[in-house]
């Protein structure tokens, strides 16, 4: 077969004509679906996922490698959620570690999220459509059955908190006593919550929308799994402007538990300072995170659910 790849800079997305090599190993990933003569551009290349738009006999296309095993979850979302009729782009091939998918910027119908929808009432209906759906559905094919998937609170257990104590220099902090003190019970509040499929990770970049904004769903599924509806549901109302966030609510429905918004307020940024201290460097965006943790805020919303930590308690 010969495929020539070219690099696609993400700085200002020129391209380097000069072939590169493409890996031996991914050849394999394009030939089990069919694929001809194809010309491969790098367009990204992070933490073991690769991803290239493909060329081939007229056709534009998406190729979505995974170097890391825990990465090849996303194949396994994909086929869950077509099975369910959760609208999704299309699995037009796929390998133990990769899959294909069509390019949507060569679509006459549907584009890529820009800035401008997360202020747009419109946009911010559609996807609420299928948030809905996505909630619906998944708590319907999760109920009664124990299924293994990603699980952001999974986060949340005393190595993990101690690490966390440490890394922010609040051990002297008075959550962690109550977090050790009562961690069981802590532990099977958060287990018997409700549980339903969840995206987990927002962005506009991961929004694909019809031109004529009437439906709209997400892509890149690598952190989609099992949690609470609401923590999906703060997580893009806050992308959206007030009045995005509004239709948004206004089209989901008044579906989700005082108890489930009780519970996302504590479980919420205890998952954020966690993924921040797991990194090299403490990350601005954990900032108003560590803040809620100094001010008690986080034991708050901990005393506000369950009651643990307040006098007499």
């Amino acid at each position: 077969m010969d495929i020539r790849i070219k690099k696609e800079m993400s700085a200002d997305y020129r391209q380097i004509e000069e072939p590169e090599r493409f890996p031996s190993s991914y050849i394999f990933q394009l030939t089990k679906p069919g694929i001809r003569n194809p010309v491969c551009t790098l367009i990204r290349a992070k933490a073991g996922v690769c991803v290239y738009r493909v060329k081939s006999e007229g056709k534009r296309l998406i190729l979505k490698v995974f170097e890391k095993e825990e990465d090849t979850r996303e194949i396994q979302n994909y086929l869950i959620l077509s099975e369910l009729g959760i609208p999704t782009l299309p699995l037009l091939g796929y390998t133990e570690n990769a899959i294909l998918l069509p390019d949507v910027e060569a679509s006459d119908d549907y584009r890529l999220g820009v800035e401008n929808d997360m202020g747009d009432p419109r946009a911010a209906r559609a996807i609420a459509k299928w948030y809905r759906a996505l909630h619906e559905k998944g708590s319907a094919y999760l109920s009664g059955k124990e299924i293994s998937m990603y699980d952001e609170s999974d986060v949340i257990t005393p190595e993990n908190m101690k690490l966390v104590a440490e890394k922010t220099g609040t051990v002297g902090n008075a959550l962690w006593q109550i977090l050790r003190t009562h961690y069981s019970e802590i532990r099977s509040r958060i287990d018997s919550l409700p549980r339903t499929l969840t995206y987990n990770d927002f962005y506009r970049t991961n929004l694909i929308i019809s031109k004529d904004q009437k439906t709209a769903f997400m892509f890149d599924y690598n952190l989609l799994g099992k949690g609470i509806a609401y923590g999906d549901i703060r997580n893009v109302t806050g992308s959206l402007s007030r009045e995005a966030a509004e239709a948004f609510l206004e089209e989901y429905g008044d579906h989700i538990s005082g108890e489930e918004k009780r519970a996302d307020a504590f479980l919420a940024p205890l998952v954020t300072l966690f993924g921040a201290c797991s990194r090299d460097s403490f990350p601005s965006w954990a900032e108003p995170s560590l803040e809620e943790l100094k001010s008690g805020g986080i034991l708050r919303h901990l005393r506000e659910w369950t009651g643990l930590g307040a006098a007499g308690a």
